[in-house]
């Protein structure tokens, strides 16, 4: 069950920073769980520590080299579409299809231009991601980049 309620939020997006943080190519060029490729989604989460481990879920066991981070700014009155949590386990699924033709279609209809949904890594933190094509996407602001610091302890094998 999705639901609508309005900005203002803030969300945190960590990438390479070889290229541009605020962005949505990779998920473009080859999709994501809520997004097939060719459509332009940024990918963000609700807490810094949310992007954090969605950056480690992926990282393969080594600290990830020359990451940043944005905080991203979603301002009052913007639409945004939200899951329900108790749909969580609707989308906590090896396989995309459901999420991605759930996020398709909000991209295809451009219903909003944010959408949260719930983090599969984490199960209460939640992800928010952002549609970069529809009309309102230039309201929504991100900071300059900055590095992310990575405690070691985070990458300590017992």
């Amino acid at each position: 069950m999705a639901f609508r309620r309005r900005g203002p939020l803030r969300a945190f997006r960590i990438a390479d920073m070889r290229h541009a943080i605020f962005d949505a190519t990779g998920a473009m060029l080859h999709g994501a769980r809520w997004n097939s490729p060719g459509r332009r989604v940024i990918y963000a989460a609700e807490t810094y520590a949310g992007a954090l481990l969605e950056i480690m879920v992926h990282a393969s066991g080594g600290v990830p080299r020359s990451q940043g981070y944005v905080e991203i700014e979603i301002p009052a009155g913007l639409s945004i579409e939200e899951i329900a949590p108790e749909d969580v386990a609707r989308w906590n699924s090896s396989s995309f299809e459901t999420a991605r033709a759930f996020g398709d279609r909000w991209y295809d209809e451009r219903r909003t231009p944010v959408l949260i949904v719930p983090s599969v890594v984490t199960l209460v933190e939640r992800n928010v991601l952002i549609n970069q094509e529809h009309p309102d996407f230039a309201r929504i602001r991100a900071s300059q980049p900055r590095p992310v610091r990575w405690d070691a302890r985070l990458w300590k094998k017992p």
